[in-house]
């Protein structure tokens, strides 16, 4: 649907385990960071949305952890919208390094008001998401 953005990170000892292996439960931050750069890049800022009753929830994460990040890697973090409804926004995501994939992800964004009850996704935001 909308071209391809990545951010780098490096995996520093805070981000591993006792075996100098990547905790699990870190990709999830690191999905988020990429959503996040995504949509200010698109010109999306949720900070500001949220002062207009709008938010977005992550209502579902579907992960495969395909292989390991150790201390002192660097990843890439791989963000593309899959589709987009009413109230929801589907994103795809990977975590590489170079061409060796740790992670594939998908996650549901909705939007909702401060309620959290479901709502509409603005049009300037669905517009700026599509192009």
């Amino acid at each position: 649907m909308s071209k391809s953005f990545s951010i780098e990170k490096k995996m520093y000892y805070h981000d591993t385990d006792a075996g100098g292996v990547v905790y699990y439960a870190n990709y999830l931050k690191y999905l988020e960071e990429g959503r996040s750069e995504y949509c200010a890049k698109l010109g999306i800022h949720t900070g500001e949305l949220a002062k207009q009753n709008v938010l977005f929830v992550v209502a579902r994460v579907e992960v495969d952890y395909k292989s390991p990040a150790r201390y002192q890697d660097n990843i890439k973090v791989y963000t593309d919208i899959e589709s987009i409804s009413r109230s929801s926004i589907k994103f795809s995501q990977q975590i590489k390094i170079g061409d060796r994939l740790l992670i594939q992800a998908k996650v549901t964004w909705v939007c909702v008001n401060s309620q959290i009850k479901p709502i509409s996704i603005p049009q300037d935001v669905k517009k700026l998401m599509a192009n």
